[in-house]
């Protein structure tokens, strides 16, 4: 198992993200893919109502935009390893939201997500970001979530490290929004080192997989802070004929997740929309899981009731 802490950006930022977060480590037996395989495309597997991948066997990829959740760390570099989890530390609920209904909301600007995400994460000022920033918040949020951020400065931020870096990011961001200097390039200067990352644990693969809970397999591969390729594998024989497990379908959602570093001190990394949009096909899954704040009606065809969904050509 490993342990990972995360800097604060105010005393209850502290408390919350001084909390270590456990991840499973555990190096399980490789998924036996001849390496000459070709991955196919994620995107042309049916989706749930939530937009969810509804899994059928095979060996899948697709690439997905992220954003930057840990200023003053470096970007990813290449060898990286990254594992899956879900959201932690300060408004983490506020920043599932902005990450899961980007995906509803495509036309948002990948620039101005960000910028909200810096802007809630370091405790900046809402009320000072650009008016731009502030309708696709309005667009991304809840009336309340919005209530919440307009809250005022947060207050004086507690030490939690002084070796990383990241308490000294948070604070300048902060002024940076305050005085108005809210410009990308300026911020991204701030929050994403442009510097190798610091190995902290040695035995890692950066090709690793890691074994869901329900017996498929995922690594993640960062290209930089706003983007990664994600791959699935799903072996012959773990769903039935229907292609179900216990009756429910399997359903692999990153949207709205987290992506850790394994082993290095680099950035951590919120997942959000597709880089691609392509919807095939949406079945209705009873079995999904919540999601947090508003998640707007998805704008895709009627849900339908097929025979089992079935891999593409080639699986």
């Amino acid at each position: 198992m490993l342990l990972a802490s995360c800097a604060s950006s105010s005393k209850n930022t502290a408390r919350e993200n001084s909390q270590p977060v456990i991840f499973d480590t555990t190096v399980y037996e490789e998924p036996k893919i001849a390496t000459d395989r070709k991955p196919l495309s994620l995107m042309d597997l049916p989706q749930s109502q939530h937009g969810g991948f509804v899994l059928a066997p095979g060996f899948y990829e697709a690439e997905f935009k992220t954003y930057c959740l840990q200023p003053g760390t470096p970007d990813p570099s290449v060898g990286d390893a990254y594992i899956q989890g879900p959201v932690t530390g300060y408004r983490k609920e506020i920043v599932e939201s902005v990450l899961m209904n980007s995906r509803d909301y495509t036309s948002v600007n990948q620039r101005n997500v960000q910028l909200l995400l810096w802007s809630v994460v370091s405790g900046s000022n809402f009320n000072k970001l650009s008016s731009e920033v502030q309708a696709d918040a309005a667009r991304l949020l809840t009336p309340k979530q919005i209530f919440e951020l307009k809250g005022g400065v947060i207050g004086v931020i507690q030490t939690v490290s002084n070796a990383t870096g990241i308490l000294s990011a948070n604070k300048d961001i902060q002024r940076l929004f305050e005085f108005g200097s809210s410009s990308y390039e300026t911020i991204e200067r701030l929050a994403v080192l442009k510097e190798p990352s610091r190995v902290l644990r040695s035995g890692v693969k950066a090709d690793q997989w890691y074994r869901q809970k329900e017996n498929y397999y995922v690594r993640y591969f960062p290209l930089g802070y706003k983007r990664v390729k994600i791959q699935v594998y799903v072996p012959d024989g773990l769903l039935d004929a229907d292609n179900k497990s216990g009756g429910d379908y399997v359903v692999f959602d990153p949207t709205g997740q987290q992506a850790y570093p394994a082993f290095t001190n680099a950035q951590r990394l919120g997942v959000g929309a597709p880089v691609i949009e392509i919807v095939r096909v949406i079945i209705q899954v009873n079995k999904e899981l919540g999601r947090p704040g508003r998640v707007p009606d998805r704008k895709k065809p009627e849900p339908t009731n097929p025979k089992a969904p079935t891999g593409p050509k080639g699986i």
